[in-house]
């Protein structure tokens, strides 16, 4: 099956042509409660979450971002329910991570405005690949210790165990992440209707997968997946049932080419 290609097609006819434990990672997000019109084009989500079980490596991660609508002053909890059928098919849920919304534009009504969307992980097995995103240690003191006093756990009496830990310079940041949605301010991906953010694409690739390894997107809409996958040093195979979102992604797949090489 040839690589670094988006296929013009059902994500079924895709990876109908993948053998067994092929892909490494998949970063996708699908077209969930009607939220966006995806060109009038509809997913049998069952099939899909079968197929993405065998052709995920043991050790691959899915990451799957949803969110859910509300309809009739409920929300679906289809976001939910999908992912304990990932688990039912034998997926890991390994994390439930948040993208948080930055500069939400609050609306009426009687509930608080809706500012993220689930970011679930799933694991084949135990992740093959973790490389963890991290940000230095905020030092609001100026403390230059490199070392502290931590309580670890307490005995019977209720007093507590001391001991002395090692102050990082940089520490692993947590499962909620923060980004100014459609922020790749590029004219192409801005056609497509629910794009998501090239950071959080890239961020995810980096924690979940190796260079060289082989990334899919069965929802590849404008090519962020691909674009960050090439960025990163990783092949990539994409779906995309629209034409029109098809030639979108094509079209920056070779500008970023370009600019790589």
């Amino acid at each position: 099956m040839e690589i670094n290609k988006i296929y013009n097609e059902d994500c079924l006819d895709t990876m109908g042509r993948m053998k067994a434990n092929f892909i490494d990672l998949t970063v996708t997000s699908p077209p969930y409660d009607n939220l966006r019109t995806y060109n009038g084009y509809s997913f049998d989500f069952e099939s899909i979450a079968k197929e993405l079980y065998r052709v995920t490596k043991e050790g691959g991660v899915v990451v799957w971002v949803v969110g859910d609508a509300t309809i009739k002053g409920s929300e679906t909890g289809t976001s939910f329910r999908q992912a304990l059928h990932f688990k039912e098919l034998g997926f890991n849920i390994h994390d439930t991570m948040i993208y948080n919304k930055e500069l939400t534009t609050p609306v009426g009504g009687n509930r608080y405005f809706q500012r993220f969307e689930y970011m679930f992980v799933f694991s084949k097995g135990k992740p093959k690949t973790f490389n963890p995103i991290t940000r230095k240690r905020l030092n609001k003191h100026n403390d230059k210790r490199t070392t502290r006093l931590k309580k670890t756990s307490r005995n019977k009496d209720g007093s507590w165990n001391v001991r002395k830990v090692k102050i990082n310079e940089v520490v692993k940041i947590g499962n909620v992440w923060t980004y100014r949605p459609n922020n790749s301010g590029g004219k192409l991906e801005s056609k497509h209707p629910a794009i998501f953010p090239e950071k959080l694409a890239s961020e995810h690739i980096v924690s979940w997968s190796n260079e060289g390894d082989l990334v899919y997107d069965c929802f590849m809409g404008s090519g962020t997946t691909a674009k960050m996958s090439q960025i990163n040093n990783r092949s990539y195979i994409g779906s995309e049932i629209s034409l029109e979102y098809c030639k979108i992604a094509q079209q920056r797949i070779k500008e970023t080419a370009h600019k790589l090489f």
